[in-house]
């Protein structure tokens, strides 16, 4: 039923925005029906992911839908720093940060703890992302802050770069050491016959081709909804900090969301762990660098410097979720604890 709903939402979507975009509509109405269609071509972007995944196994699958859901937001994002968006661009970075590790995944252990008692997912793994999330957020992000304090523009962006390169690097080095060097070596504590029966809904080429064309889709449209942002925020009294941060990461990470919360219901933790946590390190540690390096190519370069609230928010994110995912099991409690936290830095964010 639900699928049925996005593909309606898509067909009708895609040539309307079009449409709109071409007889310039109003600005609220193309804003709403922007945020619908990408969401609901994220759907699809899920769906063919999901599919791969059953044929790749959790740690591919995971990796993947991470990958094209953090596609959309990437997608959005080098059109913001185009249009000299900065503030927006790093502001959705956080959000996406904030809303992987406590809305997807506190959904997901919220959802799937009213149906399982208890879900164990690799701890090996939780472990190995713990200290990784540690690094890019409490060492990589907030040591450019501090040191910035005493630096120039230039010397600024110099560190940006450097810390960028460093982080990119690192991210592909971490894939190495899980995808080739110890694949296998930390074994799973979900059921291992959890994925045995399972039959992929769209084939391989079906599902490379749904994610290719959806995501051209999301690249147009993306590249429309950047204009709304300024008219939108002037009407309805948001910030820049607020539309990035909450609007553009829950728009740009629909397809995660969905896809983490499906995979928790049917207890498949590792894949759904993956995606929450998986996501919110590629951003960190590759998505932003890139960002940072591509702005060098727009009039507008964008360092890595968040504001002191937005480190803050990050930094408290990874903590509570280090602390909340080191013994490789979930309940319904602790999601509604990450819930209750991104509720609390929502408001806060609004409020700012």
């Amino acid at each position: 039923m639900t699928n049925k709903v996005f593909m309606l939402m898509t067909f009708i979507g895609v040539p309307v925005s079009v449409i709109g975009t071409m007889m310039h509509w109003s600005n609220i109405i193309l804003f709403i029906l922007y945020c619908l269609t990408i969401i609901s071509l994220s759907s699809f972007m899920g769906r063919a992911t999901e599919s791969l995944a059953i044929v790749a196994g959790p740690r591919i699958g995971g990796l993947l839908n991470a990958t094209f859901g953090n596609a959309v937001e990437l997608i959005i994002s080098i059109f913001a720093l185009k249009a000299g968006l900065v503030e927006v661009v790093l502001a959705s970075l956080t959000g996406s940060v904030l809303g992987n590790l406590l809305l997807v995944a506190g959904l997901s252990f919220f959802v799937g703890g009213l149906k399982f008692k208890r879900q164990e997912f690799n701890v090996y793994d939780a472990r190995h992302n713990s200290g990784l999330l540690m690094f890019a957020v409490m060492i990589a992000f907030v040591i450019p802050e501090v040191f910035s304090i005493n630096m120039n523009e230039s010397s600024t962006l110099t560190l940006s770069i450097g810390t960028s390169v460093i982080l990119i690097l690192l991210y592909l080095s971490a894939l190495f050491f899980k995808l080739v060097t110890h694949r296998g070596v930390y074994q799973s504590a979900a059921p291992k016959d959890a994925h045995e029966e399972e039959i992929p809904e769209w084939s391989k080429g079906k599902a490379i081709a749904v994610l290719l064309i959806a995501t051209i889709a999301v690249a147009y449209i993306s590249e429309h909804l950047v204009h709304t942002f300024e008219y939108v925020g002037e009407r309805f009294g948001w910030s820049d900090l607020f539309i990035g941060v909450i609007i553009v990461a829950i728009v740009g990470n629909a397809a995660e969301h969905a896809s983490a919360v499906l995979m928790a219901y049917k207890n498949k933790m590792d894949i759904s762990v993956e995606i929450a946590i998986g996501s919110t390190l590629q951003v960190a540690m590759f998505v932003l660098p890139v960002l940072v390096l591509i702005s060098l190519l727009f009039e507008t370069s964008m360092p890595l410097i968040f504001s002191w609230q937005e480190l803050i928010a990050m930094v408290s994110s990874v903590l509570l979720m280090v602390v909340i995912s080191n013994d490789g099991e979930s309940n319904w409690f602790e999601g509604l604890t990450l819930l209750a936290a991104y509720v609390i830095m929502g408001i806060g964010f609004f409020l700012l």
